[in-house]
């Protein structure tokens, strides 16, 4: 395509001023995007080869910030970024002030409590989680603690079975969906309850039965799963009251967040009740006092739910492809702002 030599000068006029990307079949300026991945905890090398790929192909530049100590250097790497990829990082109004330039976040996972939501609509910024890509690494954890606790922990005692056990799900979201669908080739019975889907919604995905309300859902199962965020309504939703409905012999599961229990109600309640166990991917801040209940309390040294090598891989990988369709498009279907 020939180009006019006054339309070429003041193109190259501006080539000058400002760094751009060229389209081929018409001239159009942009501002280089910086895409920052700043992760205290990296991501596997083949996450960030796959992220730097996806971001360099869309014509963005990358930057990669990885095991940091001092969150300084986090404010340093953000000062002119235009998008910021982090995983367990927090994003706080501090780090939202240094970021002068920031367009969008993107937390590479579905929690997204470590994402300073208010700080970001008021500057404007579109805040976005990656849900769906760590839902079976998280499934297959739950799975997995399940199957070690009704075997009383490997620890050569006779244990029990999960078939024709029942499980209840709360919240059947990417994870709780796919918990039932392992569950059901356990020969399980599988119940649900979402405050954001109706039964007939549940119902139709063949994987679970839907009950009334989370109090039936406790009521009616041996096992309970937790898949709730942690939100005004669920912080200290799973109480005394509500963990007591469970039959007897009742295993509590969390692989959500801990602020969704009362720990001092549930400590209180397994005082009392000796047949209830409680088994959790998130270490409670009173692990030292549910250790007491020793052989009916497990929880993980650290979170383990997403620590797979697949998942790490496709919530990298899908959170670059969402900045570079938000840039393009102004896609914002994962926003979880306002």
């Amino acid at each position: 395509m020939e180009i006019r030599d006054d339309v070429r000068h003041g193109f190259e006029k501006k080539l000058r001023k400002e760094p751009t990307c060229v389209f081929s079949d018409e001239i159009k300026i942009y501002n280089k995007m910086k895409v920052l991945v700043a992760t205290e905890k990296p991501f596997a090398k083949v996450a960030v080869d796959g992220i730097k790929k996806i971001v360099e192909e869309n014509g963005y530049q990358f930057a990669l910030l990885e095991k940091y100590t001092d969150v300084n250097d986090l404010y340093k790497a953000v000062e002119d970024a235009d998008a910021l990829i982090v995983r367990s990082d927090k994003v706080t109004k501090e780090v939202i002030d240094h970021a002068k330039n920031l367009k969008i976040v993107v937390r590479a996972g579905a929690g997204f409590d470590n994402l300073d939501l208010e700080a970001c609509t008021a500057r404007k910024i579109v805040a976005m989680n990656t849900p769906g890509q760590n839902s079976n690494a998280v499934a297959e954890l739950v799975m997995g603690l399940l199957v070690y606790t009704v075997r009383n922990f490997y620890n050569g005692k006779s244990g029990s079975e999960l078939k024709g056990k029942k499980l209840g799900i709360l919240a059947f979201g990417n994870v709780g969906r796919n918990v039932a669908r392992i569950a059901k080739g356990f020969g399980m019975e599988v119940y649900a309850y979402d405050a954001f889907m109706s039964a007939e919604q549940i119902n139709a995905t063949g994987m679970a039965t839907a009950v009334a309300n989370q109090e039936a859902l406790f009521e009616t199962c041996d096992i309970v799963s937790l898949h709730i965020p942690a939100t005004a309504e669920t912080k200290q939703s799973i109480n005394y009251a509500l963990v007591n409905k469970m039959h007897k012999g009742g295993i509590l599961i969390n692989s959500a967040r801990k602020e969704v229990i009362n720990e001092p109600e549930l400590l209180k309640l397994m005082a009392e009740r000796t047949d209830l166990k409680y088994i959790t991917d998130i270490m409670p801040d009173a692990d030292a006092d549910f250790k007491a209940f020793e052989g009916r309390y497990f929880a993980t040294p650290k979170k383990m739910g997403a620590q797979t090598e697949e998942a790490n891989i496709n919530a990298g990988l899908a959170a670059a492809n969402q900045i570079a369709d938000f840039f393009k498009t102004g896609n914002k279907k994962f926003q979880v702002n306002k």
